[in-house]
């Protein structure tokens, strides 16, 4: 049972390694959309250990599975990865993988049956406090929804239409080109669809509240997104504006005094944009996203090595 012991092995290191590497870096705040590549490369690499290893070993226990595994496989590969020397936990291992990849799919369906029970409220609630108007034609595409409201807030909607909102005390506060730039920012969200990464790390972190990778990766994915948003706003309203914008619209909830509350990575999202860092040069950029795509790599090769040197 090497293959799978070794999977298995690789899988735990990068799900206890990955997040420390990570928060010691200092470059995921300047290249916030690289950070997220390289999080989602990680993640699927502890998730490929599980599915390799998961197959070797439900292969070695049942031959309906093994006929299934190595039905396109050419002679000799099933040999090569001694399957009936895995013994007797190879079953229980199995069995264990598989629940927990089941568990995994439960969690990923209530949390996208949540999302969309979540839309449905307040798509509902947008129509009720902003009731479109007798012949009123709406245009195919993205609808910007204006609401009555003292609460200086801006968001979108995400789903098959998404919506961007916005209150009227935002307007009020808003001016010219800050107004552009918050609505810049949440489209940013919705062209790059946060939503999905959102829902994938919500699900994984409730699912393996004790897998410390899963819930640093949701940690993660809901700072990294903020900040790849400023910046789509900052390269076309300039990060100047982009900082304006922020304060002008969450100067109201007291999120810039002592007590931050849920908010209070707004202050560091500000001086990041007042101050920015160099971004990374292009060559260390290129050279991240490779090592990265190595990340998943790896579990791909281990499961497929023995199979590959029985061909040579």
């Amino acid at each position: 049972m090497t293959v799978p012991f070794v999977l298995l092995v690789i899988g735990a290191l990068t799900a206890a390694m990955a997040p420390r590497l990570l928060s010691r870096a200092d470059w995921p705040e300047r290249e916030p959309v690289l950070a997220l590549w390289v999080w989602q490369c990680v993640v699927a690499a502890v998730l490929l250990c599980c599915v390799f290893a998961m197959a070797l070993t439900a292969s070695a226990t049942w031959s309906a599975v093994r006929g299934h595994v190595f039905a396109f496989a050419p002679p000799g590969v099933e040999d090569a990865y001694g399957l009936p020397g895995y013994g007797r936990w190879a079953g229980a291992l199995a069995v264990t993988l598989a629940l927990g990849g089941v568990w995994t799919a439960a969690m990923l369906t209530r949390e996208v049956r949540t999302a969309r029970s979540r839309r449905r409220v307040r798509r509902a609630g947008l129509r009720e406090r902003a009731p479109r108007l007798p012949g009123e034609v709406v245009p195919a595409g993205e609808r910007l929804v204006v609401l009555e409201d003292d609460r200086s807030d801006a968001w979108w909607l995400s789903g098959a239409q998404p919506q961007l909102v916005i209150t009227t005390a935002a307007l009020r506060r808003l001016k010219g080109r800050q107004l552009d730039a918050v609505l810049a920012h949440e489209r940013g969200h919705v062209q790059a669809r946060h939503d999905l990464l959102l829902h994938c790390s919500d699900a994984l972190a409730d699912g393996f509240p004790q897998v410390p990778v899963f819930a640093a990766f949701r940690d993660q994915v809901h700072r990294l997104i903020e900040l790849a948003a400023d910046d789509t706003a900052s390269r076309r309203f300039g990060r100047l504006t982009t900082a304006l914008a922020l304060v002008e619209l969450n100067e109201p909830r007291g999120v810039f005094g002592p007590a931050h509350g849920p908010h209070a990575e707004l202050p560091g999202r500000v001086s990041r944009l007042l101050a920015p860092a160099p971004r990374l040069p292009l060559g260390r950029r290129v050279r991240l996203t490779a090592v990265s795509l190595l990340v998943p790599a790896v579990p791909l090769l281990i499961a497929l090595g023995p199979g590959l040197h029985a061909l040579t």
